[in-house]
């Protein structure tokens, strides 16, 4: 794990700081790391995040508008739902349970545009309400705030971003950590080629002595979501038609024996009666998303070498139960689907949302992306990046990616490199390395010298950000 000695050449560099800030040992920071799929937040100094919550939100413009509840759906628990009205005058609702059920006229709203970028700032500050308030009920004018961010993250944003935290939140202090150096952090390098195979995502960067270098980080596509989204073309394009919980009703005809009915659940109000709720187009795709990510988990695999489904087209298929009963028989899709990765032709196959059609040129493979950020980076660094490669995210998890993304790395690296490339076998390292390095990081007391603080930021404004946390 990472330790003081590690950190201190990282943070003893000659005129980097102007000032330092003192931050008592008895008061945690608290750690955020802001996913395309899930916000993670916790106390820096634990060994996993407190809470975990998807980053979709509910956005609509009436601002009395009321949630339903679920008439057999468990107590909230960590899954809690917040209502507010943003500065815009949409109203939002946050948290696992608000996204359980249909609202009317709410959409699904993602803070993220298409490309990663921070976009939406009501819906950030929704988010940041549900994960303060509702969830670590404090007041984060006594805790400074460790963020992770993308490792691309424009200037502007980094501003705007400090600018909300301190204005909005009143923290007495903000570092702005990049991603893939927390990645790295968290299983105890300063050096890693950092693979982040994330939601909507996948961001390769390296990292050398504790920094980004930013020349060589490069976004693609390729992530969890675009090949959800292939499954559920090939799925639905074969005659299945996935049906949202909210569509259909399980009903004892006999005791012992259920029947499926296609009709809209109602949900009980504010007022104790049942009302049915018409869900709109956003949040029907995203519960049929969601269902088909559940498949996608189950039953894709990475194949040990390329993978032509044409010439697997008689792959042993196996059985899949959706949430209203049918069971649906999944054959080459299990392996043409992860096969994206590696050979993003595969996408016209589906014909999803977001795959390249004609007119646009497929993505470079996830091995291509790989070796191009090492090329990026000085000569002297590269074998040390490729003996020092991370492959980490939610989407990491696939079995056989790691062992095949090397393969295929070593046959297109150069001839001397020797490529070692290692993910934590844990699924909650894996998936949460970059709040793990957060926490890590932030309760170093050699760090402590390191966060901006509001003092700083009101006497040279938002842009000293780039200087405290490049």
């Amino acid at each position: 794990m990472w330790t003081h000695a590690h950190v201190h050449h990282w943070i003893a560099q000659p005129d980097r700081w102007d000032a330092v800030l003192s931050i008592p040992d008895e008061v945690n920071a608290v750690v955020v790391d802001l996913g395309s799929f899930t916000v993670k937040v916790g106390y820096a100094g634990e060994d996993t995040p407190k809470h975990v919550f998807p980053s979709l939100t509910l956005a609509g413009i009436d601002p009395k508008s009321q949630a339903l509840g679920s008439i057999d759906s468990p107590p909230n628990g960590d899954a809690m739902e917040v209502d507010g009205v943003g500065p815009s005058g949409r109203t939002f609702k946050v948290g696992t349970a608000s996204l359980a059920v249909p609202q009317d006229g709410l959409e699904v709203i993602s803070p993220f545009s298409e490309a990663g970028v921070l976009e939406d700032w009501d819906a950030l500050e929704a988010l940041y309400n549900h994960a303060f308030k509702d969830q670590l009920r404090l007041d984060l004018k006594e805790h400074p705030l460790m963020l992770g961010e993308p490792s691309n993250t424009p200037r502007p944003v980094r501003e705007k971003q400090v600018e909300l935290l301190f204005e909005r939140y009143d923290t007495p202090a903000v570092f702005l950590a990049k991603n893939a150096v927390l990645s790295a952090f968290s299983t105890g390098r300063q050096t890693a080629l950092v693979v982040d195979a994330g939601h909507a995502q996948t961001m390769v960067a390296a990292v050398h002595d504790g920094y980004v270098l930013q020349k060589s980080v490069i976004r693609s596509p390729l992530g969890g979501a675009l090949l959800t989204r292939c499954l559920m073309h090939s799925v639905q394009s074969g005659g299945t038609r996935i049906h949202p919980r909210f569509d259909f009703q399980r009903v004892e005809t006999v005791p012992g024996q259920f029947e499926v009915k296609y009709e809209a659940r109602k949900y009980r109000g504010p007022d104790g009666e049942l009302h049915a709720v018409t869900a709109t187009d956003s949040y029907r795709r995203h519960t049929v998303l969601s269902i088909a990510q559940d498949l996608k988990d189950a039953v894709c695999r990475v194949s040990d070498g390329p993978f032509d489904p044409e010439e697997n087209a008689n792959i042993p298929q196996v059985t899949y139960e959706l949430p209203d009963g049918q069971e649906i028989q999944v054959g080459a899709d299990r392996f043409a689907v992860p096969e994206a990765l590696f050979n993003p032709g595969l996408l016209a196959r589906y014909g999803a949302e977001g795959a390249p059609d004609d007119a646009a040129p497929a993505p470079a493979p996830l091995q291509a992306a790989v070796n191009e950020c090492v090329a990026r980076c000085d000569v002297d660094a590269r074998r040390e990046l490729y003996a020092n490669a991370l492959l980490t995210g939610g989407t990491a998890g696939f079995a056989s990616l790691r062992e095949r993304l090397e393969r295929e790395v070593t046959e297109a690296a150069p001839a001397l490199a020797r490529v070692k490339l290692v993910s934590p076998s844990n699924p909650v390292e894996r998936r949460y390395s970059v709040w793990i390095g957060g926490s890590v990081l932030a309760s170093l007391g050699s760090f402590q010298q390191m966060w901006m603080s509001k003092a700083e930021y009101a006497e040279y404004g938002p842009g000293l950000i780039h200087k405290k946390a490049p």
